[in-house]
């Protein structure tokens, strides 16, 4: 895991804009769904998508989605427990840390607003679901797990994976009729910042954790080459 975990430092300033901008996003969605949750300006347009998506309905992708409808969340919250596991017993505690409040933040705060909002979702929903539609459940974890590993690992493959897996779940959500195109992107404009923000509060330490862990590798292997090369006389004096 040494190898595989590279994080790097984000320029604050940019996070800071990015994050602003997301939650700027997020809150006039909220704010419209709050003062008028059953009819909000963008119902239009969340009308117009459902329209567009429900008409691509074929077996392969009725499969397809019913196994992200399953990975989308309990599952994404089990590999993100995981994460947690692997790199407390790889001696991460900090990136441990983190994993774990970036992925609790964003599960507390979507959970709440679903609660607070209660907006009602589609009609013809094909999937078991809670109450409350906006923000995407489903959306916010897997946001918040992909953007997680993207940090901590910080290699370009991770940034696209962490881009196609959010705008499949968001695509997923829709399709299944268990969301709003705009509980989607409430939920990435919610989600992608509070990790982002918190590992603004974390990226230091993390770094610092994962050079030492770097360097007691590199010690151990010189280690193992010494005790190699002191046995290799030995062995051919006898």
């Amino acid at each position: 895991m040494t190898r595989v975990l590279d994080p790097r430092r984000l320029p604050t300033g940019r996070v800071l804009a990015a994050s602003t901008a997301m939650l700027t996003v997020a809150a006039v969605l909220g704010g419209l769904l709050a003062a008028n949750v059953a009819r909000p300006p963008f119902q239009g347009l969340d009308q117009g998508w459902a329209g567009f998506i429900t008409a691509l309905h074929s077996p392969f992708w009725d499969g397809t989605n019913a196994f992200l409808n399953v990975a989308g969340y309990r599952g994404v919250l089990v590999l993100h427990g995981l994460l947690v596991i692997a790199l407390l017993v790889r001696r991460r505690p900090h990136a441990a840390v983190f994993s774990a409040a970036a992925g609790a933040a964003v599960l507390i705060v979507t959970q709440v607003l679903k609660a607070g909002l209660l907006r009602e979702r589609p009609h013809n929903t094909v999937v078991l679901t809670d109450t409350g539609s906006f923000p995407s459940g489903h959306v916010a974890t897997t946001t918040a797990f992909v953007l997680v590993l993207a940090l901590l690992m910080a290699k370009a493959w991770t940034w696209l994976l962490a881009s196609a897996g959010t705008v499949a779940m968001m695509v997923s959500r829709t399709y299944l009729s268990a969301h709003w195109l705009t509980d989607t992107v409430g939920a990435v404009c919610l989600a992608a910042p509070v990790v982002l923000l918190l590992w603004l509060g974390y990226q230091n330490v993390c770094l610092r954790e994962n050079a030492d862990a770097r360097r007691l590798l590199s010690w151990r292997a010189r280690a193992a080459r010494r005790r190699r090369a002191a046995t290799q006389p030995e062995s051919a004096a006898r």
